[in-house]
């Protein structure tokens, strides 16, 4: 076979070689790329449910028997929405109240502390993922102002144990969802 020859049977397999691979790089491309946009991260805020109060001195009350019926109909709440992560701060009223919905959803809470958490680094663990926060009637608005990087939301009132914060970040855009999730107590 002459020389010629060779190149021409060359050219057409190593043309198709190189599509082949620059089909790959751009196919692993699009797909981190389209894994970073359009990514839904929603952030669930609730305060803890009622708390004891027959003790004014006690500063880690547990919840009453409303607060416990709160927080199973949480459970029955977030039974249809999909969870990646719990995360409650360390006091037993906001444990107490994710309780019911993390053994529903087989999740173990994170502990988390307000005013020691770098909101970047949590939105970056949790991009894309769905997470349920305890806290309480300051740190809770004070969350979601630092999620959507704006002071919007006040501190809720001390009788305000079944509002719903939904947060949503999509790309750069945060939108928020507050909703009066209520309930008939037996």
């Amino acid at each position: 076979m002459n020389k010629k020859v060779k190149f021409y049977l060359l050219l057409p397999v190593s043309l198709a070689i190189g599509l082949f691979i620059g089909y790959l790089i751009a196919t692993y491309a699009i797909k981190i790329t389209s894994n970073k946009k359009n990514s839904i991260t929603t952030f669930y805020l609730i305060r803890h449910a009622e708390k004891d109060r027959s003790n004014p001195d006690e500063k880690n009350p547990n919840l009453t028997s409303k607060g416990l019926e709160r927080a199973n109909h949480w459970a029955k709440y977030f039974d249809s929405i999909p969870l990646n992560s719990i995360y409650t701060t360390s006091y037993k009223r906001t444990m107490q109240t994710i309780d019911p919905v993390s053994r529903e959803k087989n999740i173990e809470p994170k502990i988390y502390s307000p005013n020691k958490i770098n909101i970047q680094n949590f939105i970056e663990t949790n991009y894309g993922k769905n997470i349920l926060i305890s806290g309480h009637s300051n740190t809770t608005p004070d969350m979601v102002n630092r999620l959507i990087d704006e002071k919007k939301y006040e501190d809720m009132l001390d009788t305000d144990n079944k509002s719903l914060y939904v947060v949503k970040l999509i790309d750069s855009t945060a939108t928020v969802e507050v909703r009066s999730i209520d309930y008939k107590v037996k």
